[in-house]
């Protein structure tokens, strides 16, 4: 059975982008697809400051990844750029991580001024990771994620409809590669 891999940069719990994780992870399941949600919460910070690629956590995320049809990765920008404990944990991963898979990139921001994160900061870490087929991504100003609303946090028409269009499309690759790997 296919399922995918969803991961949160996140420091904090109760972020709009952790809310967005969250939220894409339900959109998914609702369209019949299982999802593996991880978090850099979900690991010791010493793990990750350190580097302990053999720690069982980075480990079992490493087995979880490899079999997992595409990933998510959802961050805040900070400093025009992903968070640090996201590449921390990126860091760790095997350098193959991605390989033959398609990857969902969403990034939260506070303006405009960093929409082309995800181009030029995200996207070439997914790409040294082996990434198969990176998605142009979505780009939300945190002022349109209300965090109060976890069944329906996005809160303008036009974001949703590219989160609900690039979901679709990841979808459709991550299943349609997943079938054409279990027949081949």
């Amino acid at each position: 059975m296919s399922y995918i891999v969803s991961i949160s940069g996140s420091p904090s719990a109760e972020s709009r982008s952790a809310v967005l994780s969250s939220f894409l992870r339900k959109e998914a399941e609702q369209k019949g697809t299982e999802v593996k949600e991880f978090s850099v919460l979900d690991f010791d910070p010493a793990v990750l400051i350190h580097g302990k690629y053999d720690d069982p956590s980075i480990v079992h995320i490493g087995e979880v990844l490899r079999g997992a049809s595409g990933v998510i990765i959802v961050s805040p920008v900070y400093k025009a750029a992903y968070t640090g404990a996201l590449k921390a944990l990126l860091d760790l991963l095997p350098q193959d991580a991605f390989k033959d898979k398609p990857v969902f990139p969403l990034m939260v921001g506070g303006s405009f001024a960093h929409l082309l994160a995800i181009d030029y900061s995200l996207k070439p870490l997914l790409a040294a990771l082996s990434a198969q087929t990176i998605l142009k991504g979505v780009y939300v100003l945190d002022k349109f994620v209300d965090k109060s609303d976890l069944n329906n946090p996005v809160k303008d028409e036009e974001v949703q409809s590219k989160i609900e269009g690039q979901l679709g499309q990841f979808l459709e690759i991550a299943l349609g590669m997943s079938s054409e790997a279990e027949l081949g």
